[in-house]
């Protein structure tokens, strides 16, 4: 089983429509990695040109944020589901 990524609606347009995608990879960085390459439209949505996350994008690893667990270093197992979550601005 594959690990899940849960996309909010404003990320699943780029991904096809769907919400929910399963990536591959050793660690949360291989996953995003994954993606990016699946969905070029995504990958820039999700990390910056160097591959490192954008503060402004969190990713929860089993509801637990990534931050606290190694970032994009943090391991990853079949089964495991990550959630992303773009920050709201306005005003």
């Amino acid at each position: 089983m594959p690990v899940t990524v849960n996309l909010p609606s404003i990320l699943a347009r780029l991904a096809g429509g769907q919400r929910a995608l399963a990536a591959s990879g050793r660690t949360l960085g291989e996953l995003v990695a994954d993606l990016a390459t699946r969905y070029p439209e995504l990958g820039p949505r999700l990390r910056d040109d160097a591959g490192q996350p954008y503060r402004f994008v969190t990713f929860y690893l089993n509801d637990r944020d990534a931050r606290f667990v190694g970032g994009f270093a943090a391991t990853v197992v079949d089964g495991d589901e990550v959630t992303v979550v773009p920050a709201i601005a306005g005003g």
